[in-house]
């Protein structure tokens, strides 16, 4: 073996029903004494009992999809007015991706508490929207100090919502086996990822609000965004990067849609890839066990049911020709993206 791999310095606190107090600790081991609270008006009722045992000196509740640059402009003036000295985000990937906004400016740490299985909390990525132009990049600043995870939390997540996050976790999964910074141990942690995914998301199914299914998921959706951070962005977050912000698609349905395409387009040019993938699905076959898994789970399986416009696809090739690694698995022309974008737009079955 012959590689560099990196590992990010984090906290990580799995603890079920006891977020507030958790929370609290994460503040007082960091030192913060004005916490800038970073949670939406719809999930007010989940951070409340967390705003009670700590020093909140904010509540910011504008949080926005795919973090528009404007959006991030009144949250750093807001941040700066209170004199904030450290930051807490109650909620999904938009929210924690805003207090990562904040945080490349300001240099605040972070203490996170996801709310979905969105898996941001656990990189050093950020992520900001000008117009339809979506632009990413890497920053020690903006990984979370401390993440709590509270599978109390995610309880209420409508099914809808948790298949699709969930989905997501699976794609920072299969784009971590041939990312462009790949190693063997982000293929082991993305492999225990699907794994567990696979496993927790199948209970949750079953009892949406089983505390053990959710934590299996969120477990798998951690070691997902642990390897991901360390591999980097593949050709299937480049895909549907450039289609979030060029058509404001939501996050997590794209992914989830976008997935199997890019997982069969992949696979047959990466054979250890596909084994892994297809062993912790419990499957001969990758595609084959990550389509099984959907049909369980029902999910979302066209772009266009998210309001991407068919002469898009057209729009959207350049921005992502342009994006993908040149390492990835499947060399990659105008027709076979082209094809792909157009499986995925319709949601036609994948041979």
């Amino acid at each position: 073996m012959k590689f560099t791999h990196e590992t990010l310095s984090q906290r990580v606190v799995f603890a079920a029903g006891e977020s507030p107090a958790a929370v609290a600790a994460e503040v007082e081991t960091l030192g913060g004494s004005k916490v800038m609270l970073i949670a939406s008006d719809r999930e007010k009722e989940l951070a409340d009992p967390i705003a009670k045992e700590i020093p909140v000196v904010l509540r910011h509740e504008e949080v926005v999809m795919h973090v528009p640059v404007e959006v991030v402009g009144r949250a750093l003036r807001a941040a700066v007015g209170a004199e904030a000295d450290i930051l807490v985000s109650v909620g999904g990937g938009s929210t924690t991706g805003l207090a990562k906004a904040v945080a490349l400016t300001t240099g605040l740490p972070i203490i996170a508490v996801p709310t979905t299985y969105a898996g941001s909390e656990a990189t050093n990525v950020w992520g900001l929207t000008e117009g339809e132009t979506k632009t990413t990049g890497v920053d020690g600043k903006v990984l979370p100090a401390s993440v709590v995870y509270d599978a109390a939390l995610l309880t209420t997540l409508p099914a809808e919502m948790t298949v699709a996050s969930g989905l997501n976790a699976m794609a920072h999964c299969v784009d971590s086996m041939w990312g462009p910074r790949a190693d063997p141990i982000d293929r082991a942690l993305a492999q225990e990822g699907i794994r567990a995914l696979a496993a927790g998301l199948s209970a949750v199914a079953d009892d949406s609000t089983g505390v053990e299914g959710i934590e299996q998921t969120l477990y798998g959706a951690y070691l997902a965004a642990v390897a991901f951070a360390s591999a980097g962005s593949g050709m299937h977050h480049k895909i549907c990067h450039v289609l979030g912000g060029m058509f404001n698609l939501p996050h997590a349905q794209t992914h989830a849609v976008v997935l199997p395409y890019v997982l069969a387009f992949n696979a047959p040019h990466a054979p250890e890839a596909e084994a892994r993938v297809a062993q912790a699905l419990g499957s001969g076959k990758a595609s084959a066990g990550l389509a099984a898994l959907r049909e369980v789970l029902d999910a979302p399986r066209a772009l266009r049911d998210y309001g991407m416009p068919e002469d898009g696809i057209a729009r959207a090739l350049g921005p992502i020709m342009k994006a993908i690694p040149a390492n990835n698995p499947t060399p990659v022309t105008y027709a076979n993206l082209t094809l792909l974008l157009q499986a995925a737009w319709a949601g036609e079955p994948i041979n």
